[in-house]
């Protein structure tokens, strides 16, 4: 059990007031923490634009942000919108695609070839880090 479970309301609302007057007075700081604002949607034409400059299939694509080819392909067609984690992590490779690729190339299975991944293709080539 925490402090604040155990202690009565009078207690709590003593010690609110108590913290109350220390911050007036300039005794006690309080940390503001402000938090940043949700990513913007990205339009279907600028995904597209976005997958194509980092050179990526849309199977890379998707693996890169962990879901399914078919609901990028649904970004794409306008048909769905990501939702706000999935837009986040498009905001992150659209501000620094450097540090998801890197991640990518540098934490891809062995078990999975690149090229299969690029192209729905089995084939005998790995992905390396370069």
């Amino acid at each position: 059990m925490s402090q604040h479970e155990d202690s009565t309301l009078f207690e709590r609302l003593k010690n609110g007031m108590e913290a109350s007057i220390a911050y007036s007075r300039g005794e006690l700081n309080l940390k503001t923490t402000t938090l940043p604002l949700p990513p913007a949607v990205a339009a279907p034409a600028k995904l597209i634009r976005l997958r194509k400059r980092l050179k990526m299939s849309q199977s890379v694509f998707a693996a890169a942000l962990n879901v399914s080819t078919k609901l990028v392909q649904s970004w794409e067609q306008g048909l769905r919108k990501p939702d706000r984690g999935e837009a986040r992590l498009i905001e992150i490779l659209f501000k620094q695609p450097d540090l998801v690729v890197n991640l990518i190339l540098f934490n891809w299975p062995d078990s999975v070839p690149l090229s299969k991944a690029k192209s729905g293709k089995s084939t005998s080539k790995k992905a390396t880090a370069a």
